[in-house]
């Protein structure tokens, strides 16, 4: 199953994200849980840096695969334009998880958490 747990400051932003697991919906490439996640995933961090202009911290786990972090510096360096774009792009994001998580119970769960 995958698990995305979203965490959002005191502001009530989302200033991280982690995705940990695999669907197992389908067999290696053919598994359409783990493909939209992961196009949806690749495309925000991808989408932070092009139309933001910020770059997040970002752990992956290349050998085994199934783990994504990505963290904002929500701080004074970046401009309130970029903290709009970013949160616009971490909301859909967020809003395309649920939406998937709606269609496929049994292999995503997502979740918010706040951060004090």
């Amino acid at each position: 199953m995958i698990k995305g747990t979203f965490t959002r400051n005191q502001a009530g932003q989302i200033s991280e994200f982690t995705l940990t697991g695999h669907a197992e919906a389908g067999p290696y490439g053919s598994d359409i849980v783990c493909s939209a996640v992961s196009a949806l995933a690749i495309s925000t961090v991808n989408s932070l840096d092009a139309l933001a202009g910020v770059i997040p911290n970002i752990e992956t786990n290349d050998d085994e695969g199934g783990y994504l972090h990505v963290a904002l510096n929500l701080d004074d360096s970046m401009t309130q334009e970029q903290m709009n774009i970013s949160q616009i792009l971490l909301e859909h994001l967020l809003l395309g998880l649920q939406s998937i998580e709606t269609e496929y119970l049994d292999f995503i769960e997502v979740q918010t958490e706040s951060k004090s």
